[in-house]
């Protein structure tokens, strides 16, 4: 499957059709989205908020929440904000997530069925990483969204004028719902 995807880039860069995606480092909408991974939001994340190459600094990763104030999530933001000048913060969580319920102890069993070797995992442990907590998931997808939102406005490297937000997409139909903090 790879090899496909390079020769379609290779044909990709000849007929120079990566012209009309041009644009600079700098968001022109000065926003960052922090949103999951999920490939069914690859399209439809951009499509149903009208983004398009260039408005907006999209950062994903499993879950689309934030776990440690130093991951390398909150770095990227940080860097958005400071080097390429967003100002507003939107964290976009999504119905039907796949880390909503994750279960650190089927990951680990997953990992030794795939061959990595039970040394590595304990010294990962042996290295201060709580693997059970690394790995797990998050119970309700709304709860996580409303903790990212407030690591992120709280963060002591995070000016207080950037505007920060929490919302969940239907992952069917794009619908974007806000969610507050109770």
């Amino acid at each position: 499957m790879i090899d496909e995807i390079l020769e379609f880039n290779r044909k990709f860069v000849e007929s120079r059709a990566y012209e009309k995606y041009q644009t600079s480092k700098f968001p022109d909408k000065k926003i960052a989205i922090v949103t999951c991974m999920d490939t069914r939001l690859v399209q439809l994340l951009p499509a149903a908020l009208n983004i398009k190459n260039g408005d907006v600094k999209v950062i994903k990763n499993a879950g689309g929440v934030i776990t440690n104030p130093f991951d390398s999530t909150m770095r990227s933001l940080l860097v958005a904000i400071y080097e390429l000048g967003v100002a507003e913060v939107m964290v976009i969580g999504h119905t039907e997530c796949g880390v909503q319920g994750m279960d650190s102890q089927e990951m680990l069993r997953l990992m030794r069925q795939r061959g990595v070797d039970e040394e590595h995992i304990s010294l990962m442990r042996h290295c201060g990483i709580d693997l059970n907590s690394w790995l797990h998931g998050f119970d309700d997808t709304e709860s996580a969204i409303l903790e990212t939102v407030d690591l992120v406005r709280n963060h002591p490297l995070m000016p207080k004028d950037v505007v920060v937000r929490g919302y969940i997409m239907d992952s069917t139909t794009g619908r974007l719902n806000p969610i507050q903090p109770c």
